[in-house]
């Protein structure tokens, strides 16, 4: 199967890696498995391109590969242009079945019963690697023995692996990667003004998303009460699941469930959803006021990406609405030039339904009121409005 391949490198990086910011590169160890030749490299090391075999004969093997390329993208080197994920294809054999180890390395080793002996985790060096706080207590020698038994880890899963991949699909799949790394390495515009702004008048917004949905006096302030919702559903004729302690089941599922067949619940199933999930006091932003955060990739069960949604705006949803035309001019938070932006993700679109009950009013009100303190901010509302 590697046959049509000149060279096979196996890489793997290790990096610093702050909240909304860019990878800072530690380290990056690779072998050429033809050759048998061994690269490692420390900071101060790496140059405009990587020493080790490249191009289109080449296949670029790395465990999470998205990862490395965003090391990749930091130090301007060209992007691989074969590459195998072996954590990908290990998540393609194993959607849905139990993987009593995770999908980890370790977890691909333990799956394939391979010797994990060289591959253990050392948790210490690799959060102060990830945190930065490495210097003093941990020499480049051990960082770079550190990387290259992941290395040698990642060889021994790749021959376990072959017979069972598909490589011309496996090399689609590892091109996503590629991109991953680039939409991580950019990351999306914020502005941070308006971010200030919304974040200081949050729970005034939070109060007019109640206000506006919540028709039947179900929440006391913003905590819903469930003696108001049982009262409410036994008027209405609707069936409700209960726990064996006779306690209602008000969980996200079940809304879900029950908002198919009965409109009433649709609404509170998103206010429910909404105010639970808009937390952009923890959107990741960096000092260049741009949104990033790990896309994960292929880790959910249909082989999409899980976001975290709480730090980033595609998933917060934010942006899906706030951007949006209003009565009054509002920038948007998305940091773009009259951003007129609608993203479809089934997870976000419950958002537009809210915002255009309360943050196509909300949004500007508590700006021109005056409820951001930024003078910045104050300043582009006296420009809007003249």
């Amino acid at each position: 199967m590697l046959g049509t391949f000149r060279e096979v490198v196996v890489v793997d990086t290790e990096f610093t890696a702050t909240t909304g910011e860019r990878p800072v590169p530690v380290c990056v160890v690779a072998h050429q498995l033809r050759s048998g030749r061994r690269f490692r490299l420390f900071e101060g090391q790496f140059g405009p391109e990587p020493p080790y075999a490249a191009g289109a004969d080449v296949l670029f093997v790395a465990f999470y590969a998205s990862a490395d390329l965003g090391v990749y993208r930091v130090l301007g080197w060209r992007m691989p242009e074969r590459i195998l994920d072996p954590f990908i294809e290990f998540r393609n054999r194993t959607n849905g079945l139990p993987t009593p180890a995770g999908s980890s390395l370790l977890g691909a080793l333990a799956y394939f019963g391979l010797d994990a002996i060289a591959a253990v985790e050392k948790h210490e060096m690799q959060e102060a690697i990830g945190n930065g706080t490495w210097r003093g207590r941990f020499t480049p020698e051990k960082i770079l023995d550190y990387a290259e038994s992941d290395v040698e880890a990642l060889t021994q899963l790749l021959f376990a692996m072959l017979p069972g991949i598909d490589l011309p699909r496996a090399l689609f799949r590892g091109r996503y990667m590629a991109a991953a790394a680039a939409m991580e390495h950019h990351g999306t515009p914020i502005d941070v003004e308006m971010l200030g702004c919304l974040r200081q008048g949050w729970t005034g917004i939070q109060d007019d998303l109640i206000r506006a949905i919540d028709v039947h006096g179900i929440y006391d302030g913003r905590t819903f009460k469930s003696e108001r919702w049982a009262k409410l559903i036994a008027s209405l004729g609707i069936p409700w699941p209960m726990h064996e302690s006779g306690q209602m089941d008000l969980s996200e599922d079940t809304f879900r469930q029950l908002a198919k067949s009965y409109p009433d619940v649709s609404p509170y199933r998103e206010l429910r959803s909404s105010l639970a999930d808009l937390r952009l006091n923890n959107l990741s932003v960096g000092r260049d006021a741009r949104n990033r955060t790990i896309l994960s990739a292929f880790r959910s069960r249909t082989g999409q990406s899980t976001v975290e949604y709480w730090v980033y705006i595609w998933a917060v949803g934010v942006a899906t609405w706030i951007g949006q035309t209003s009565t009054v001019p509002c920038r948007g938070l998305c940091g773009l030039e009259a951003a007129r932006v609608w993203h479809c993700s089934r997870s976000v679109r419950r958002y537009g339904h809210a915002g255009r009950l309360s943050v196509r009013r909300s949004i500007p009100r508590l700006c021109q009121a005056g409820a951001c303190r930024s003078p910045q901010c104050h300043e582009g509302n006296a420009r809007r409005s003249t």
